[in-house]
This record gives structure tokens, sequence and C-alpha cells, in this order.
């Protein structure tokens, strides 16, 4: 049920602790997908040491955290990732980790299977090997699959299908819909937005208003499909989606990455939006005093949107969708319903625009290949 205007009210002022924390695990990755939010390719030498990720999953269970987000870059690259995993629900923290499937092996699933409080999530983006491939590479299609295939086997139970929508894919809800069934897995749709080498396909692949109207009515018959708040920004349409509808960035949401930062949000890897870093006095003193996240936790300023009707169920949309596209955080989202979005990015006639600070790309990051 979406949360009634107390608790996002609540919410808004922030937590004692995040909700929920994603922590990427490396910068390094065997793919390089086209749209990738975390510019993820060669591995940062600066990154934690296993020593120093087994601290910060110590202090995440003192600080009563339940779960964690891991990802990447390919969190199973690491040759510590078993360890980080096991050593985090042994302190009674749950696991969820995003993977594109490479790396996930028969035995791999297996072990998977064996452990407690600890959830899967293979990337997809494409029914078909011609969609999926275009955008993240020749050959994951099929490791996504042969991934599915072993954690199906191994009886892991109701893993995750995670799928980012684009104007290429959004044709194929249904179908995707029938391949979660298909493996009694749990169907997890996101969107896509302008961060890391998103940027590059963002004006390509970001959905149209048809479209995001045409995923609204389809999300609003499937209140068990998850969606992580993604669209909240489509509830200026009418009845509320699922979830908080808000942007959490700094007030339950944050994300450490591989070499502790600690970023405001997933979709924000830039200077502007980075709180500290855990090595310098651990994370619970960045989620409570950073001078960013403080500010973050104020009363919104409707801004552009004041004069908008629809401004209290879409809050003005996802923070990292405006700031990556050039238009300031309190102009509209760059796909509000309504279209003010639109006019706000013509009004502005950028053809620069900010670009993640970090990014460890490979030489052969996929080239969108529109089919």
């Amino acid at each position: 049920m979406a949360a009634n205007s107390s608790l996002r009210d609540r919410f808004e002022r922030g937590l004692n602790a995040p909700i929920c924390l994603t922590w990427e695990l490396t910068y390094a990755c065997n793919l390089a997908c086209a749209h990738c939010l975390s510019s993820s390719g060669r591995r940062d030498p600066r990154e934690l040491t296993t020593s120093e990720a087994l601290a910060l999953v110590d202090e995440i269970a003192a600080m009563q955290i339940f779960y964690i987000n891991i990802g990447g870059g390919e969190p199973m690259i690491r040759s510590d990732f078993f360890d980080i995993v096991e050593h985090a629900v042994h302190r009674h923290v749950g696991v969820k980790f995003s993977t594109n499937g490479t790396r996930l092996t028969p035995d791999a699933a297996r072990r998977l299977a064996a452990t407690d409080y600890l959830d899967v999530q293979i990337s997809i983006d494409g029914v078909d090997r011609a969609t999926n491939d275009a955008l993240r590479g020749e050959g994951s299609y099929d490791a996504a699959r042969r991934a599915m295939d072993n954690l199906a086997a191994a009886n892991f139970g109701p893993f995750k299908i995670s799928v980012v929508v684009t104007r290429d894919n959004v044709t194929q809800l249904d179908e995707y819909e029938k391949l979660a069934q298909s493996y009694g897995a749990e169907l997890r749709l996101t969107r896509l937005r302008p961060s890391g080498r998103g940027v590059d396909v963002w004006d390509d692949l970001h959905l149209t208003r048809e479209q995001n109207r045409d995923l609204y009515r389809w999300l609003l018959d499937r209140p068990s499909v998850l969606t992580g708040d993604s669209f909240f920004h489509l509830s200026a349409l009418g009845d509320p989606l699922e979830g908080l509808n808000l942007c959490g960035a700094g007030r339950v949401v944050c994300l450490i990455d591989p070499v502790g930062n600690v970023y405001a949000c997933p979709f924000v890897i830039h200077d502007q939006f980075l709180a500290g870093n855990v090595r310098d006095a651990g994370f619970g003193a960045v989620w409570r005093d950073s001078a960013l996240f403080t500010s973050l936790r104020e009363p919104g300023n409707p801004g552009a949107c004041s004069a908008c009707g629809s401004y209290d169920a879409c809050r003005g949309g996802c923070m990292a969708a405006k700031f990556f596209t050039g238009l300031e955080l309190d102009d509209p989202d760059p796909e509000c319903v309504h279209g003010h979005g639109e006019v706000a990015l013509a009004a502005k006639g950028l053809t620069i625009r900010p670009r993640s600070s970090e990014d460890h790309s490979g030489r052969t990051s996929v080239r969108l290949q529109r089919r």
C-alpha cells in the first residue's frame, strides 16, 4: 500500500539509518553496458580492502540496518565476494545483490541457495538476445538465462529478474511477466536514468510521454511488480503507485561506492552529491552529520512546479534525472507526465550536460545498436 502523507513527511526529514543502503563493491565489470549508471569497467585500485569491507559490515550491523543492496560493477568478480556476503548474513544483515549472471555458476548457485537472508537479482534488458545484447553486449542474454537456470536448479527460490525499462523493451512487459512466472521469480522494473554512461543513451532510450502513460497503467494493474520507487514521477497521472513516492536521497537511501565514498543516492555519482567517505569517520558519522544530507532533509521547495496541481503526487520527480539532463533541482522532472520538463529542457538548449565524476569505463563499452 502506498505510504500515507504523514509517513512520507517523516521519511523526508530523514531517519537514523537508511532504509535502503546500496553498496557497490567494485567498479570492475566483465560487461560494458551502454547505460551503466556507475560507468563501470576497470577496477579502482583504491577500493576497500577485505578487512575494511568486513569492518563496514560490522558498522552497518551496529546501526541496525536490516539489509544492504550490493552491486557494482559486477560484485561477484571480487575474490572476497562470498566472504563479505556471508559475514553480513552472520551479523544478521540481509543482502540483496545484483549481478549480470556471468559468474553465477552451478556451484555458486548452490552456495547462494544455502545462505539465509539473501536475495539475488539477475539483470536482463530484453526478453530476446537482440534487444538485450544491443544494450548489454553480445552473449549477455545467454549468460543471464544460464544464471536463472542455475538458481532454479539449485532450488534457490524466488529470485528477482531486474529490467531497466527503455524505449526498446517497454513493449515486452507482458513477456517479462511470463518469463518471471516461468521461473517462479519476481519481476523488478527500474527507470532508465541519465547517470554514468546512461547520459549518452538517454535521449535515444528514455520513454516517450505516451510510453510512460502506458507503463503507469500497466503497473497500476500489477501491484506485485517491484519498482523500488523508480517511477514515482508517474503518480502525477492519478492514483499513486506502490511505494513511498518521494526522492529518498540522503533521507532514506544513499550509496557507498567501491572506494568508500558516500553519495546521496545510487544515481548521482558526482562531487556535488558527495557526502563524505567511510574511511574518514565511518559511515554512521557521514549519514548523521554530513552537511549535504542535512540540507536534503530540509522541507522541499516546489520551485518551478509550485503552480502545478500534481506536485504533491510526484514531488517534482527524480533529482538525478534532473541534474544529469542539465536541469536545476527545483525544475520539473525531464519526463514530467505533463510535459513541463520537456519545455524546461528546450528552454535551456543545452549541448553539454553534467557527467558523473567517476568514470571507470573500459575501451570496449557497448555502443548502442538500434534495431
